[in-house]
């Protein structure tokens, strides 16, 4: 990644995607080329403190578009992919997997034929330089019992259109590193939260209902079981692999932090000071998976990472941020900024 200096980030306005923009423009003096739809949870505000910077250029596109992906590789000659972009709501997955298999297998698979084109075009140094990262979900590998840890070695067995659809991304992000020597990079993460996040997933949803004296809706009887990160460790996480990481190698990140979905929502109850009343149980998800967490074995040892924030810590940060940001909330719930 060193050459021109030019990264290009799919999905560079939602949540995840947006964080990693904001880090490497506070960071380092790369140049980032943001490709994202713009989604309901893609959202250009969450770039707004870098308007107007001329290290970072804006193209409003699809992935599935393989004209505009082509014609953006060509235009700025990018020495590194990081691929964000993706439908990543299981509910919504649901209710709708054909957008699904659209965006997370089509436009991936779109991505990989173009920047392989790309690549092979490129000479000797800058081949060698140029790396494809995938990011993606630990929800590939299915559910947990109550024991044990996911690695970068565990079985794929997805269990919800969303997760088969990663899981069918993956699977191509690797068959093009074994079958040309593409230069990919996979990693697989576990739930991220903080600031920024369309309050559709469990901790902004729950934080933003607290706040509003709202119903708390908690599936089931709240007992499922995710590991928690902060989205800045992972995005922390996904530098250290873009830059450290070994071409075809997959790497988890997780942040050590496992909870229930119901212990999640007494701490923010208790942080929000909002009435315990407010939790209502509700009917299950489909096929709801019960519980993951990962081994990050692999990343601390070979990329030198580890998760810094401590989940209390960085729960406290993120309700402290939906607090102070109500505008923000107000309007990407509603859709005004679009507007």
């Amino acid at each position: 990644m060193t050459t021109k200096s030019i990264a290009v980030v799919t999905g560079g306005a939602g949540f995840i995607g947006s964080c990693l923009v904001r880090q490497v423009l506070r960071e380092t003096d790369l140049q980032v080329v943001v490709l994202d739809k713009l989604t309901y949870a893609g959202n250009v505000e969450s770039l707004a403190d870098y308007d107007g910077d001329s290290r970072l250029e804006f193209i409003e596109g699809d992935i599935c578009d393989p004209e505009l992906v082509t014609s953006l590789l060509s235009k700025h000659q990018p020495m590194g992919i990081i691929h964000l972009a993706a439908e990543s709501h299981v509910d919504r997955s649901i209710d709708g997997p054909a957008v699904f298999l659209q965006t997370n297998v089509q436009g991936t698979f779109n991505l990989l034929e173009s920047c392989l084109a790309h690549w092979q075009d490129l000479d000797s140094s800058a081949a060698d330089a140029f790396r494809f990262l995938h990011v993606s979900t630990d929800e590939v590998y299915g559910s947990l019992g109550a024991e044990g840890l996911f690695s970068e070695s565990s079985p794929y067995q997805p269990s919800s259109p969303y997760s088969a659809s990663k899981a069918a991304s993956d699977h191509f992000v690797q068959a093009f590193h074994h079958t040309y020597g593409f230069p990919t990079l996979l990693t697989n993460c576990s739930n991220n939260y903080g600031p920024y996040q369309f309050p559709e997933k469990l901790i902004p949803l729950m934080v933003s209902n607290a706040l509003k004296g709202e119903p708390l809706p908690v599936y089931g009887d709240g007992l499922n079981v995710r590991d928690w990160i902060y989205v800045r460790d992972h995005c922390r996480g996904l530098d250290a692999a873009l830059h450290k990481g070994r071409a075809g190698e997959a790497y988890n990140f997780g942040g050590d932090a496992e909870r229930t979905n119901l212990q999640i929502v007494k701490a923010i109850l208790e942080q929000t000071g909002a009435d315990a009343g407010l939790i209502t149980f509700v009917e299950d998800r489909l096929g709801h998976d019960r519980r993951y967490a990962v081994d990050a074995t692999k990343a601390k040892k070979e990329l030198s990472w580890a998760p810094l924030v401590e989940f209390g810590e960085g729960l406290a940060e993120t309700i402290a941020w939906y607090g102070e940001n109500g505008a923000w909330l107000e309007r990407i719930e509603s859709g005004a900024y679009r507007v």
